[in-house]
């Protein structure tokens, strides 16, 4: 759902759903006990990486193939959110002039730009506040599922 959101932000206007704070803080709230429900699943098996790896290749092609297509569009989009706008991010308006913070080495500060680019930058702002927890929420998935996969194992070996 969130990838999907960041991909929205590529059609014309700005998306007010991503504006409100309120899914800001939902996201948080949800993602962070998931990925660290999901963290103890696998650290409780007591299994190595390589093992965790194996475990999500005994999964079904198409959950391997569904969890590998979410991490790698959401790479897709912060990539060329990030190639876009380069340097520039966190766009705020104060006082009805539009300014970003401009990262680039021995120059970073707060500089003022047009509308457009302020524009450009909030979208590339909402992109990435969208695609970073929607593969992490998938990087959940793959350690829940590896970690189930290597129980499931592990059950069949005391058998």
């Amino acid at each position: 759902m969130l990838l999907i959101l960041a991909a929205l932000t590529w059609l014309p206007g700005t998306l007010q759903l991503v504006d409100s704070p309120w899914l800001t803080a939902a996201v948080v709230l949800v993602l962070f006990p998931i990925f660290a429900a999901a963290f103890a699943c696998v650290l409780l098996t007591r299994a190595d990486r390589h093992s965790v790896w194996l475990a999500f290749r005994c999964l079904p092609g198409a959950v391997q193939g569904a969890l590998g297509g979410l991490v790698v569009s959401g790479i897709v989009v912060i990539l060329v959110s990030i190639a876009s706008t380069g340097n520039l991010q966190s766009a705020e308006v104060r006082d009805g002039r539009y300014f970003v913070l401009d990262t680039t080495p021995y120059e970073r500060g707060r500089v003022e730009v047009s509308r457009s680019q302020y524009v450009a930058v909030l979208e590339s702002d909402q992109r990435s506040m969208l695609a970073i927890p929607g593969i992490l929420f998938a990087a959940a998935a793959y350690l829940a599922l590896a970690a189930g996969e290597l129980r499931r194992a592990d059950e069949g070996l005391r058998m």
